[in-house]
């Protein structure tokens, strides 16, 4: 019995597209009811809930009879369009045959990036729960664009896990959880059962695509495992054909693969900085300074900066790199990207000569910086 879950009093469950649309030949009935059931089973036992659900552009190409994925933009959003409101009405059917009502929220990467949505978002969905709603949330495809899109709703189901700050976020899939390779290759794979969340060994055992109806793989589970993590949210990776999975899992019984959270979790003003997928600009270092980032809890200052990348103002979220170009931290920067150049490799004290002002010694302060 593992007891990591037993506790939880608020989950994210994330459904994929194969799993609510029968392998993309439309929507399974019987399987979002089924999701319905077992959510209402935890509701009962005192568990807040919160549905990420994919199968919008799946239901969307089966209405208008589509039998491959397009790529234009434009043809994936109507296809959401039309594929939402028959994931809504069903959905929608089924809860209410357990008396519990559901609330639609689509949201895109660029309501989490602003720090007023990000918290009007945040609002709205523990008002929801406080109430009694069970939250159904995709990504608004309608509208997304490649620079502003999650990319998967593992990645988004991960989000909205820090959004509330949930105690744990199950990804359920049609495999049974992650294993040390991809056991459609290697017959000699066998399942984890548990690791923690962000060993970089998970990573390199993850890989390959997902069905040719979703857009994740095994990869993006375990990224989007990492994610969770910095809030404190253990992630589960197990398969959605496993029977009463959700109410077996909170009772304690081992079924796919647990990925255990760290003890400490990031606030809540770093974990928005941490979550940010885009970013305006990026501030490369030189070793010394990511190693006084690293293990001395230090301030970035001028002086370890060796390129700015990007146009951004005063205050943005900028990615902060490595000197190999490894993306190592987040932070809110001090200077906008033209008074950041000028600065870069100098020392705190010249920054009134070169600029004929000083705003902050520090290129982004540590109060502002988060690593990842």
């Amino acid at each position: 019995m593992n007891t990591v879950l037993t506790q939880s009093k608020r989950i994210v469950v994330k459904v994929g597209s194969s799993l609510v649309t029968n392998q993309g030949t439309g929507l399974d009935k019987a399987a979002l009811g089924n999701w319905a059931q077992q959510i209402a089973t935890l509701r009962a036992q005192g568990c807040e809930v919160v549905l990420v659900s994919s199968g919008a552009i799946a239901e969307g190409m089966q209405r208008l009879g589509w039998k491959q994925r397009p790529s234009a933009v434009h043809e994936l959003q109507a296809a959401a369009a039309v594929g939402q409101m028959g994931l809504v009405q069903v959905y929608e059917s089924c809860f209410r045959e357990h008396a519990i009502h559901a609330a639609q929220v689509l949201l895109t990467h660029a309501d989490l990036v602003d720090r007023e949505r990000y918290l009007n978002a945040r609002s709205t969905l523990r008002t929801l729960l406080s109430l009694g709603v069970i939250p159904i949330i995709n990504e608004n495809d309608t509208v997304v664009t490649d620079e502003i899109k999650f990319g998967d709703n593992d990645t988004l189901g991960a989000l909205v896990a820090n959004l509330v700050e949930a105690d744990a976020f199950v990804i359920l899939t049609d495999q049974p959880g992650l294993y040390t390779a991809d056991p459609r290759k290697d017959p000699s794979a066998t399942l984890i059962s548990q690791a923690q969340a962000g060993d970089a060994n998970l990573e390199m055992m993850a890989g390959g695509a997902g069905s040719h109806i979703g857009r994740g793989g095994m990869l993006t589970k375990v990224l989007a495992a990492k994610r969770a993590a910095r809030s404190g949210a253990h992630t589960v990776i197990a398969s959605g054909h496993e029977r009463d999975v959700l109410p077996r899992l909170l009772q304690g019984e081992s079924i796919g693969t647990l990925l255990t959270a760290p003890a400490t979790a990031l606030d809540a003003r770093k974990q928005w900085l941490a979550d940010h997928l885009q970013v305006s600009g990026k501030v490369t270092l030189d070793a010394g300074a990511v190693r006084v980032l690293r293990h001395d809890g230090k301030s970035l200052l001028p002086i370890g900066v060796t390129q700015i990348s990007g146009e951004f103002q005063r205050g943005a979220v900028v990615a902060v790199l490595d000197n190999e170009g490894r993306d190592i931290a987040r932070g809110l920067v001090n200077y906008n990207a033209d008074e950041a150049r000028r600065i870069a490799g100098k020392a705190s004290g010249e920054i009134e000569s070169l600029l004929g002002y000083v705003d902050e010694p520090e290129l982004i302060h540590r109060d502002n910086l988060v690593l990842l």
